[in-house]
């Protein structure tokens, strides 16, 4: 049976970081909750703080999941994380923006939600159906998420996300107008209660299996990116930027 990789995890102009980006990094490992142990396979689930923060960085999408009537909701977005702290990125008419408030104050409660992060990294071949499985690194993040409203925290917010996905992005781009920060919305989310959970290595097939004649292994997943595509009515004279060979 295919293992699932949360299973058992509850699952210059411009600032360089947002202000308010608090705590700041810190050392050693996330404390442990009910919420982040896993009720099976604890020996794949880790605290370690930066394997933790490695596992947001190699990627940018993540999934946002909570509660609206009553039900369930789970996106996918973008983010950024600065320090100990992870921004989402949203329009302001979004669903999770409109819920999380507009602020840490005693009126605001935020929003209580679950983001995950995963990479999978191979598709590990048993030579039983039941002993499938796949390698991958994932990141749970439980926590109460508030609506950034600060000018210049979100402003801050919103280029550490572009330069999450594209790093050395935000300082070659047009900065957002009045207009076009209106209309889009950050929410912050602090990492506090958070677990990280890899399995590697080949597949655990029963030791009477191992005569059958099927193939075992594992196929390695690999992310990569192809030739950047110019857009149709970019100036020739405009050089390909550096970043983006780095890729």
């Amino acid at each position: 049976m295919p293992e699932s990789a949360q299973q058992g995890q509850e699952t210059a102009a411009r600032p360089s970081t947002p202000r308010d980006a608090e705590p700041q990094e810190a050392s050693g490992a996330y404390r442990p909750t009910a919420r982040t142990v896993p009720s099976r396979s604890r020996e794949r689930a880790s605290y370690d703080r930066e394997l933790v923060h490695a596992i947001l960085d190699e990627t940018y999408i993540c999934h946002l999941g909570f509660v609206r009537d009553g039900a369930p909701v789970v996106l996918p977005t973008l983010y950024g994380r600065v320090g100990e702290r992870l921004y989402v990125h949203g329009s302001t008419g979004s669903r999770p923006l409109l819920l999380a408030g507009a602020g840490a104050g005693a009126d605001d409660p935020g929003l209580a939600v679950c983001l995950t992060v995963t990479h999978v990294d191979g598709l590990v071949l048993a030579r039983s159906a039941f002993h499938h499985s796949i390698n991958y690194r994932s990141v749970v993040v439980h926590g109460v998420a508030h609506q950034v409203t600060d000018p210049e925290e979100r402003r801050a917010a919103l280029d550490a996300i572009i330069d999450h996905v594209v790093p050395g992005r935000a300082a070659d781009s047009r900065p957002a107008d009045a207009r076009e920060l209106a209309a889009t919305a950050v929410i912050r989310l602090d990492l506090d209660e958070v677990s990280a959970k890899v399995r590697t290595g080949g597949p655990n097939d029963e030791a009477e299996d191992l005569a059958l004649p099927y193939w075992s292994g594992v196929v390695p997943v690999v992310r990569g990116y192809g030739p950047p595509v110019p857009a149709d009515d970019l100036d020739p004279s405009v050089a390909l930027p550096g970043y983006l060979t780095a890729l």
